[in-house]
């Protein structure tokens, strides 16, 4: 596979190549699968924590009551309460919207029953179910640590796309987090590294780059 060396000299050459746009582009990791994924269990849903972090914010929404839903304000992006969640069962729409504009879920667990019955039919499909949390849990952490989080997931298609910084990101950072999402499908494809076609980075807008291993 790839070298450290060979992700650094593609990630100069995105950038050469890229036009300016008038907002920061996103640096993509574009990986091509040697699996059927026409078959359901060959599906990949997995989570990687960039070593660099993302390089722009990631929504979090911390679904609780109590103590935990005041200390989540401090940390989280939006809390939702067990009236709220009431009121998102009635109203479709709202809860569509809630799941596109939030990347991760954390949950109260003993609030699971009700999300599951309200948020379930919105967020299951999308991958997207809270990560329950005991009530007494210090929710800090867990906000923090999603926040550098990246999910790997196909459909039926063999291909997974998935932000792996920005490009006013030092390229060693960003081939820090490229590593990372490639050290963990190794482990997780049945024949690792062989189990992959091909790998191409790419800005938002910009054209996609094939990383290959220097001759």
């Amino acid at each position: 596979m790839f070298k450290t060396d060979d992700v650094l000299r593609v990630l100069k050459e995105v950038k050469e190549k890229q036009k300016k746009r008038g907002f920061t582009q996103s640096i993509d990791l574009a990986i091509n699968l040697n699996i059927d994924t026409t078959k359901p269990e060959n599906r990949l849903n997995e989570e990687v924590i960039l070593p660099s972090g993302r390089g722009k914010k990631v929504k979090i929404a911390v679904i609780a009551d109590g103590e935990l839903a005041l200390q989540a304000k401090k940390h989280a992006d939006r809390v939702i309460t067990k009236e709220e969640l009431s009121e998102l069962a009635k109203d479709k729409k709202e809860a569509k919207k809630l799941a596109r504009e939030y990347e991760f879920f954390i949950a109260q667990a003993d609030m699971m029953p009700l999300v599951g019955k309200t948020l379930g039919p919105v967020l299951g499909p999308r991958g997207k179910m809270p990560k329950p949390v005991p009530a007494n849990v210090d929710i800090a952490p867990h906000v923090e640590r999603l926040r550098r989080t990246v999910r790997l997931r196909t459909k039926d298609k063999p291909i997974i796309h998935v932000a792996v910084g920005t490009e006013e990101m030092e390229d060693a950072k960003v081939a820090k987090n490229v590593e990372a999402v490639m050290s963990l499908l190794e482990r997780k494809l049945e024949k690792g590294y062989d189990d992959i076609k091909s790998v191409y980075l790419k800005t938002t807008m910009g054209p996609s780059v094939k990383i290959e291993a220097a001759s």
